[in-house]
């Protein structure tokens, strides 16, 4: 079989059983979200979470969300074969690594963002999991969102009419010791928190015929992390912006992503809690003319819920991957390209 056709092909999951619990555990602890997916795994219903590995018992956490757990060794983790999940929340430097390990040794992946640096390296990993009926899930979190999910959906049925620019934006203010470890990635900020606006616009455009990015360094920290990033996204019909920065005091409050169409526009923001509104030029599909306010009561369970349900899903057969190899694979190439990685 070819490449083209291992991409284009759907893959066929080894199902597990319903009856049985999930049992999971996490690979590495370096990674910012990596507590808020230990407390996922640990509340969800119909999964077991065995325990979490890390390499370096210097860098082993403190804090609720890593109390009373057991610390395995990489090799305990891989060679048990009732662990089925692995959640890689390495370092961005180290996840690709310890996601091939987990392929490798037969287990489903949740892999956190961003997948590393090397994009055919990715691939590779991609189609090996789908060769042995496994799936890596990308651990870009946007993707359950229920606002952002109702946007692309407006989006993609038209109810926006031809959509011709998207905006997007995600700033955090990071002390100094968190700009650090990003300093050592090209793009910087929009390597470390763009990604996941890339991977909604992606969703809803495709892929980019032509990438302007301009990933510079502002702040009065000394240090080398490009800290004010701007990516220009040209499609056929369309063009979308990215801007993250890591100097916006209450950024959170400010992630806005606004997509804009000839009947009108469908704005997200903030990202949390559940805001946004549509503003219509004629009532499509469960939308009114003119502005509606969209607003979601606060989900109850920890916020990485979502993509470990979805997961499950996944692996009991119940349902297939929302997201192809082909697009997730489409989202690297073109984060890598806005971050100055390829030409």
């Amino acid at each position: 079989m070819t490449r083209r056709a291992l991409l284009s092909a759907t893959t066929t999951v080894t199902a597990l059983s319903a009856a049985k619990p999930i049992r999971a555990a996490v690979l590495g602890t370096g990674h910012a979200h990596a507590a808020g997916k230990i407390t996922a795994l640990q509340q969800m219903k119909g999964v077991e979470l065995v325990g979490v590995c890390e390499t370096d018992p210097h860098r082993r956490p403190l804090g609720a969300a890593f109390s009373g757990l057991r610390w395995m060794s990489e090799e305990e983790l891989l060679s048990d074969s009732s662990i089925s999940l692995v959640a890689v929340e390495s370092t961005m430097a180290e996840n690709l690594a310890h996601a091939e390990k987990a392929v490798a040794a037969g287990k489903f992946v949740h892999l956190d963002k961003a997948p590393g640096t090397d994009s055919k390296r990715l691939e590779r990993l991609l189609i090996e999991a789908g060769r042995k009926g496994l799936v890596v899930q990308m651990g870009y979190q946007w993707r359950y969102h229920p606002v952002l999910r109702a946007a692309v959906e407006a989006g993609r049925k038209g109810w926006l009419g031809h959509v011709y620019m998207v905006r997007a934006t995600i700033n955090q203010a990071l002390r100094p010791e968190q700009r650090a470890p990003l300093a050592a990635f090209k793009g910087g900020m929009m390597f470390e928190l763009g990604c996941h606006l890339i991977d909604r616009i992606v969703d809803l455009l495709g892929e980019p015929k032509r990438i302007t990015a301009r990933c510079h360094h502002h702040s009065p920290i000394p240090d080398d992390l490009a800290d004010n990033t701007f990516a220009l996204f040209e499609f056929d019909k369309a063009m979308a912006e990215v801007y993250v920065a890591a100097q916006q005091p209450n950024g959170n409050a400010y992630r806005t992503f606004e997509i804009l169409g000839t009947n009108g526009t469908f704005v997200v923001q903030p990202f949390s809690p559940y805001r946004g509104y549509t503003d219509l030029r004629e009532a499509a599909g469960p939308y009114p003319k003119g502005k509606h306010d969209i607003a979601l009561p606060p989900d109850t369970h920890p916020v990485f819920t979502p993509d470990f349900e979805d997961m499950a899903a996944i692996m009991r057969g119940e349902k297939r991957p929302d997201y192809s190899v082909a697009h997730d694979l489409a989202v690297q190439r073109t984060l890598l390209s806005a971050c100055g990685y390829v030409s």
